[in-house]
């Protein structure tokens, strides 16, 4: 009997990694009718994490918390054995705001920090906290004052919430936050590797991506480098130049100095709790997929993370566009792909009925892979 592990990620606006490897486990089938198909979502600390965690046996907990613009959002969070997955966008998502270069300086984190404090309320000793898809690049101020730090300014005054304010920051009072955490293991998943501050840190590379024009990128940048001194005033390490700490608007960069998180890779962290590794075992197939499948897939992106544990294993590919050259398809190890794109006659269209292709496609690979 054929074996064939399905380990997607999310295709981003239609549907989540649970649903995208529902939809391709059915066009297995309908190739392969007596395959023993095995389905594995998974993701890489983004955005669909939750989705995937809850998959795997996770307990969702939903709470009311303050969105990146000050209104209330209706959130959630994961735990699993003892230890509360926090996804930041579920507080302050890209999503929820109608990115302008005025939301770009506006928007926080301090729904981060109620979701983590929520956490640890009721009693978790472990704490991953996710930084995908965020609107925000405060450097996780907004997060670090919901747990009861201070960021002030020379006066000692609050400064306010948002990234523009952190231009006036000149000291933390970490001290509350150290307390809450104490005993408490915290860990940021990502697989970014981009600095805070400088040309490929938080501004200048996620900013334009949440409404920030040439103007607000160089004056968040600055901010972050304010911030950053003002917590080694209070006593944290510099994360200045900590590989990772820019990710999600620099949030990794306040739970690291805030909170003393170590860095680890989301996707490792993720599939350690899909069972993934030991489907893989005996596997005669492999479908990886996510919305994208380009550059930013070969560096620590799910099916990048799948492609090196499935070596040896024949790997197929779907993705919603594909922007790999056959070379950088090479280097994932991927013997055949297809783009949901190419077979519609618009992008909506693809998106609208991703599920509907997404089967279609996976059992046409199948069937050119089966007849080779």
């Amino acid at each position: 009997m054929t074996r064939v592990v399905i380990a997607p990620d999310k295709f981003k606006g239609s549907l989540t990694a649970v649903e995208a490897a529902e939809a391709i486990a059915l066009g297995v089938r309908d190739a392969l009718p007596d395959a023993e198909v095995v389905s594995c979502p998974v993701a890489d600390g983004g955005e669909g994490t939750l989705d995937v965690l809850e998959a795997a046996g996770a307990r969702i907990v939903r709470l009311s918390v303050r969105g990146p613009l000050d209104e209330q959002v209706k959130a959630r969070y994961a735990v699993l054995d003892g230890t509360a997955y926090i996804e930041s966008a579920r507080a302050c998502g890209i999503e929820f705001v109608d990115p302008t270069p005025e939301t770009a300086l506006a928007a926080h984190t301090w729904g981060v920090g109620e979701l983590l404090m929520d956490a640890l309320v009721h009693g978790a000793r472990r704490l991953v906290l996710t930084v995908g898809g965020t609107a925000s690049t405060d450097g996780g101020a907004g997060m670090l004052g919901a747990l009861g730090a201070g960021v002030l300014d020379a006066f000692g005054a609050p400064v306010g919430l948002g990234g523009g304010t952190l231009t006036r920051v000149a000291a933390t009072e970490l001290t509350p936050v150290r307390e809450r955490v104490e005993g408490v293991s915290v860990a940021v998943a990502t697989d970014v590797t981009n600095p805070l501050l400088g040309p490929s840190g938080a501004a200048a590379v996620f900013g334009p991506q949440k409404g920030a024009g040439p103007e607000q990128v160089a004056l968040l940048d600055e901010a972050l480098g304010r911030w950053a001194y003002a917590l080694q005033v209070g006593g944290a390490p510099d994360v200045s130049r900590v590989p990772g700490a820019g990710a999600g608007g620099g949030v990794a960069a306040g739970a690291i100095a805030g909170l003393g998180a170590s860095v680890e890779s989301g996707f490792d962290l993720i599939a350690g709790l899909t069972g993934v590794d030991a489907a893989l075992a005996g596997a005669d197939l492999v479908i990886t997929g996510e919305g994208s499948l380009d550059e930013q897939s070969l560096n620590g992106k799910a099916p990048a993370g799948i492609a090196e544990r499935a070596r040896g294993i024949p790997l197929l590919a779907l993705a919603g566009r594909i922007q790999l050259d056959p070379a950088g398809l090479a280097r994932l190890g991927v013997v055949g792909s297809s783009a949901l794109i190419d077979h519609a006659p618009s992008l909506e269209h693809a998106q609208a009925n991703a599920r509907e292709l997404l089967r279609a496609r996976a059992a046409e690979l199948v069937r050119e892979w089966r007849s080779r």
